[in-house]
């Protein structure tokens, strides 16, 4: 029997963390949640997922590029792929598109921007694991 990949989504927003753990659960993969950095940390070191889906607003803004320098500063976590969700674009007026990608200042694989739509939420999840090498 094959293991369903693992991923973890670290957000704080309840509604929408229940909402992706719906749509991943059903697609077959094996879901985990975190609401803050410290606690997202902690299951990824305890339960090595297969991808992070991970929310730039948490406690604070910064939160969520802060998790992702620390994981891709990691050897042991670095070529976890980190898919990015985002509804702040027009709160810091920053360009999140086209930075993501950007090794020091936002290094994350991938980008959405809520609200999600399922169908997309599942093929960029879909590309990003066919890219670490995972076969699902």
């Amino acid at each position: 029997l094959m293991e369903k990949t693992k991923i973890l989504i670290i957000d704080d927003d309840v509604d929408l963390t229940e909402a992706l753990r719906v749509i991943l659960t059903k697609a077959n993969y094996t879901v985990l949640t975190a609401s803050n950095k410290k606690d997202g940390m902690e299951k990824i070191a305890a339960e090595k997922p297969a991808l992070i889906v991970l929310d730039v607003m948490m406690t604070t803004w910064q939160e969520g590029f802060e998790t992702s320098r620390e994981l891709k500063n990691d050897p042991e976590f670095k070529h976890i792929p980190i898919l990015m969700l985002t509804s702040i674009t027009e709160k810091t007026g920053v360009d999140f598109e086209s930075s993501a990608g950007n090794q020091t200042w936002l290094p994350v694989d991938g980008f959405l921007t809520k609200p999600v739509d399922q169908k997309t939420l599942l093929s960029e999840i879909e590309k990003l694991l066919q890219g670490n090498g995972e076969i699902k």
